[in-house]
């Protein structure tokens, strides 16, 4: 992996350590459009360091008493088989229709994040959201995440904090438990469809960890809603600069989109990284 890329990788775990999540939503587009990797083996690979980074973080929260394993064990473990079907069923979209839905789901957390940082969130009672519907929402985006290979965190922690009633930093805890679920069963889904750089991986998530502590570090010293700010005004910039290079996804034939011969999407197995777009 080049330097420029390690060094992406860096400054998405400080992002993570800054404002406590969101940097792993750029994961698939350093794979895809600066590291060149096709974009079913850039979400697959992008779930692995997502798994790791979270699950890190997941532990970090255990250990401080704010991860509340019995409502990660029921609302992952339904996550968890929405993650491998969405995975499974990424077999019969293409890539652009996965990067697309990816852009989307980026406009969609940047709002959220905006949202917060212009209005902090008060501590408020729990909603009287249904054990259905809390359910639902767990396997909507356990789907998401095997399918486009976001996290979800920007959904799971107001499900968690206002569905299941648990207290904020108990919500983000949990959250981080559940995204780690999520992303090594997504990345299971993903098993056998093509070869996987075990390196590469490694060498991101390790330099992601990095940036994590690196990130935590100085969350002190920076005003968190500015960061939010400016994080949520990139998502955009980004989720646009998405749908653009992919908006053949909107002019093509379904037949392209869902089943069909892409080799966009299936490289040779002779060439683990692809032509960057």
């Amino acid at each position: 992996m080049t330097g420029l890329g390690i060094g992406l990788a860096v400054l998405i775990g400080v992002s993570l350590g800054l404002l406590g999540g969101g940097g792993s939503i750029l994961t698939v587009p350093v794979f895809v459009y600066v590291l060149g990797y096709d974009p079913k083996r850039a979400i697959a690979m992008s779930l692995a360091v997502v798994g790791t980074t979270s699950l890190l973080g997941a532990v970090t929260h255990w250990r401080a008493g704010h991860v509340r394993l019995r409502v990660a064990a029921v609302f992952g473990g339904i996550a968890m088989i929405g993650s491998y079907a969405g995975a499974r069923l990424s077999a019969l979209v293409s890539g652009t229709a996965q990067l697309t839905g990816f852009a989307i789901v980026m406009l969609v957390a940047a709002v959220f994040m905006l949202r917060s940082a212009i209005r902090p969130e008060e501590p408020r009672p729990a909603a009287a959201v249904s054990t259905p519907l809390l359910g639902m929402l767990a396997l909507g985006v356990g789907l998401l995440t095997g399918l486009v290979g976001i996290g979800g965190g920007f959904l799971i922690v107001p499900a968690l904090a206002l569905g299941a009633g648990l207290p904020m930093r108990h919500a983000i805890g949990t959250s981080l438990a559940v995204i780690a679920f999520n992303a090594f069963t997504g990345f299971a889904g993903y098993a056998g469809q093509f070869a996987i750089p075990w390196g590469i991986i490694a060498v991101f998530s390790v330099a992601a960890i990095a940036g994590v502590f690196v990130g935590s570090a100085g969350a002190r010293f920076v005003a968190p809603g500015t960061l939010r700010k400016g994080f949520a005004v990139f998502l955009v910039v980004m989720g646009l600069f998405m749908l653009y290079q992919n908006r053949g996804a909107f002019t093509r034939p379904t037949h392209a989109l869902i089943g069909g011969a892409r080799s966009y999407d299936r490289p040779s197995d002779n060439s683990e990284v692809s032509s960057c777009c």
